[in-house]
């Protein structure tokens, strides 16, 4: 059924009924239908909204985009720094009342590590004691794994080394726990309305694909006091122009998605009293899939990288001040890391490489396919670079759009030529963007496997000292971005929400892009 014949049969039932749906607390506009909402599969922005408020870790993510106790009342850390101990709260609970434990964690991360769940974001666990052994089927007994429930409100981790942003992956979406005994029994459809058991600060209501996510204050959460709004409405509008008059209209409250902004309207937006941004670790970037030619050749992947001009994307088209990428790492990650600086615009080295790489003006150049999703800045900016890639190189690229669940299916297949890709850091460190991008990685999606480059983020993580550290870091990027030419940044994000701050609080802009629902209230 279309969305307008769903519009329209739900007009006819309201009516027949007599009465209109109660308007939620609050209606939110998310960028697209989630992937998933499973802890441990989702990779995208939209489903970790819903996912992260449907279920909290050992540490949840405040306001700020900090770090602070979740499920976990406190903890203990070894002075050496790579064991943590840590205490469940006495009124942790799922949202049917049955008691969680810290077992429930322990399946659950072990969940995430079992190499044949496929898990993307396993990797994030690599920081825990034998971790990566047990994922990569190097070792079989999980015992042996740093994790351990020591009683049912006590669990000990041991890390490989100490790692100063651990509590923030305990924040983190693929950390917190999951229902052990409704996955079971439910499988796959263990995420659906009227099955799926969560413990944060909401339980999911109502998931109507397409069409609207209904989530319900869990009254059961250890903080439900301090959970102002009780219902919240999930709109998946991706269109910018329709999510801009749902807001304008009233229909609306909030709208947090970078890529919502009509460029057409955005220099008179930017001086509306509801429009806000602040920068945040983001990056936009494209991906070449260096086991398909030509782009197996790193000549062609560098030509294409100078054949460039950012300026003409974050000028023209983006227009929120964003700064021209020349790294996939923001400038200033954690320990004030500043990333090396890779290739700039230049389309005579870009024409020289070519013409090396057997394609002088682009002659015998074969086609090749750009590819992005249903958005109109996403549009203007592959758009933007076809014309770049043409005037530059001589070289005709067609554009390939696929809808949002179709796109990442394509990206995590490898299955393109030159893919439109974006990170937001999960936390404020180096190490988010750059162990993306390591052979074992789910979330790599390039076909590239390097083992200096492993070896190197390998070695960050057991360097104490921050500056040895992120002189590491700068070689492993350096390898990525310039050396092996695997990516082709392009801006580093600024982030956008629309609301009225006079109306509507606990929003504010944080280095990871994360505003928890359970934060926000309406002034009185």
């Amino acid at each position: 059924m279309s969305r307008f014949a769903f519009a329209a049969a739900l007009l006819l039932s309201l009516v027949a009924c007599g009465k209109s749906r109660p308007r939620a607390d609050l209606v939110f506009i998310n960028g697209a239908e989630p992937e998933s909402i499973d802890p441990a599969i989702v990779t995208d922005q939209f489903g970790m909204r819903i996912a992260s408020a449907l279920f909290e870790g050992l540490c949840r993510i405040d306001e700020a985009g900090k770090a602070q106790p979740g499920m976990a009342e406190r903890w203990d850390v070894s002075p050496d720094r790579k064991t943590y101990t840590f205490h469940l709260r006495p009124n942790a609970m799922w949202s049917d009342g049955m008691p969680l434990t810290m077992h429930d964690f322990v399946y659950s991360w072990h969940r995430v590590l079992d190499p044949d769940f496929g898990a993307d974001y396993a990797s994030q666990m690599y920081v825990i004691k034998n971790a990566q052994a047990f994922h990569e089927g190097k070792l079989t007994d999980f015992a042996q794994v740093g994790v351990t429930a020591l009683d049912d409100r006590t669990l000990r981790v041991e890390l490989e080394n100490p790692t100063p942003y651990f509590l923030d992956l305990c924040a983190f979406t693929t950390f917190v726990p999951v229902p052990k005994r409704i996955v079971e029994q439910h499988g796959t459809a263990w995420i659906k309305p009227g099955v799926l058991i969560g413990n944060g600060s909401y339980v999911l209501e109502n998931w109507l694909l397409d069409d609207r996510i209904e989530l319900r204050r869990n009254d059961r959460y250890w903080d439900a006091a301090n959970v102002p709004l009780r219902t919240i409405e999930v709109l998946p509008i991706s269109e910018p122009n329709t999510a801009i008059n749902y807001f304008l209209t009233g229909q609306a409250d909030l709208i947090m998605d970078k890529g919502m902004v009509p460029t057409s309207l955005t220099a008179k937006l930017k001086q509306q009293p509801y429009f806000h941004t602040g920068p945040f670790l983001g990056s936009f970037f494209t991906r070449f899939n260096v086991h398909r030619a030509p782009f197996d050749h790193p000549k062609i992947r560098l030509a294409f990288s100078l054949a460039i001009d950012r300026k003409r994307v974050t000028e023209k088209i983006t227009q929120l001040g964003e700064r021209d990428a020349f790294s996939l790492t923001p400038p200033g990650a954690g320990n004030d890391y500043q990333p090396p600086p890779g290739p700039a615009f230049d389309p005579q080295r870009a024409k020289q490489l070519l013409a090396e790489a057997g394609y002088p003006g682009g002659k015998g150049f074969p086609r090749v396919e750009y590819l992005y999703f249903p958005k109109p800045v996403e549009r203007n900016i592959a758009v933007e670079l076809q014309a770049m890639w043409k005037e530059n190189l001589g070289i005709s690229v067609d554009l390939v759009k696929q809808e949002w669940k179709i796109y990442l299916a394509s990206m995590k297949e490898v299955n393109y030529h030159l893919c439109r890709s974006s990170w937001v850091g999960d936390y404020n460190d180096p190490g988010t963007f750059l162990e993306m991008f390591l052979s074992a990685s789910g979330n790599n999606a390039t076909g590239w496997a390097n083992a200096k480059y492993d070896d190197l983020i390998a070695a960050a993580a057991r360097e104490p000292d921050p500056s040895q550290r992120n002189t590491i870091f700068q070689q492993a990027e350096k390898l990525l971005v310039s050396d092996d030419c695997v990516i082709l940044p392009i801006y580093h994000y600024v982030g956008s929400q629309f609301y009225h701050p006079d109306k509507l609080t606990g929003i504010q802009p944080n280095m990871i892009d994360d505003h928890p629902f359970r934060c926000m209230r309406w002034k009185k």
